[in-house]
C-alpha cells in the first residue's frame, strides 16, 4: 500500500493543487510517535483527497469511506487500493471498527470526518462518538482538522491541522457519554480552527 499511496501521492497532489488549490497548516502538529485520526469537518466532496494530500507524502493515511463509495467499480478499486475501506453508516459495521482498530494498533493513522457526511453549516450535524471510541480503544489521539469552506475550483483553500486531543476515561473502553464528549470536542475545536485563522 505505501508504494502505490506515495505513487498516487505525487502523481495527483500537482493535478489537484491546479484545480482546488489549497495550504496545508499546522503540520507540526502531527505526533510522530503514536497513531492518530484526522478529524476534519466535511462541506465538500473534494475534502479527502485534498486533507490526504496536505499530508506528507511519507504518512500514509487510511481513510474510512462510506459503503456506497466502496462499491463504485472504478473509484472503489482504486481509493481501496490506496487503503481505504468501507463503513455501513446505517448499521453496526463490525468489519469497519475491526478493520480500523487493527490500523491503529498496528501504528496507522486514520482519516474519519466526525459528522459522518457533508453539511453546509456547522452544528447542522452532531459528531458521531465513533472517532473517540477508536481512540480509547487504542491509545490513539484525535487530530481536529479544518478543511476550508466550499473548496470551490481554482479558490485556494486552507487546510489547518490542530493540536492533538488525547482521550481518557477511568474505565478501560470508556463509555458513551465520554465517547460523545470528545466526538463534540474534535470537531468543535476544527471548526474553531477556521475562525481562528480567517484573514
Amino acid at each position: 500500500m505505501t508504494g502505490f499511496y506515495r505513487f498516487s501521492h505525487t502523481f495527483f497532489y500537482p493535478l489537484v493543487q491546479a484545480l482546488w488549490p489549497f495550504r496545508a497548516e499546522g503540520l507540526e502538529n502531527l505526533p510522530t510517535n503514536r497513531p492518530f485520526i484526522l478529524c476534519p469537518n466535511h462541506s465538500h466532496a473534494i475534502d479527502p483527497i485534498i486533507v490526504c494530500l496536505s499530508m506528507p507524502r511519507s504518512v500514509p493515511i487510511r481513510m474510512m469511506a462510506k459503503k456506497e463509495l466502496m462499491d463504485t467499480p472504478v473509484v472503489g478499486k482504486f481509493i481501496g487500493a490506496l487503503g481505504a475501506f468501507g463503513v455501513d453508516r446505517g448499521h453496526s459495521d463490525v468489519n469497519a471498527l475491526k478493520t480500523a482498530i487493527k490500523t491503529l494498533k498496528d501504528g496507522g493513522n486514520l482519516l474519519i470526518f466526525p459528522e459522518g457526511t457533508r453539511v453546509e453549516h456547522e452544528g447542522q450535524v452532531d459528531a458521531k462518538g465513533g472517532v473517540a471510541m477508536l481512540a480509547l480503544r487504542t491509545g490513539a489521539v484525535l487530530v481536529p482538522v479544518y478543511a476550508g469552506g466550499k473548496n470551490k475550483l481554482f479558490h485556494r483553500t486552507r487546510i489547518i491541522f490542530g493540536k492533538p486531543i488525547e482521550p481518557k476515561s477511568a474505565t478501560r473502553h470508556g463509555t458513551a457519554e465520554e465517547y460523545q464528549e470528545y466526538a463534540d470536542e474534535v470537531l468543535r475545536r476544527a471548526y474553531e480552527l477556521g475562525r481562528e485563522h480567517e484573514t
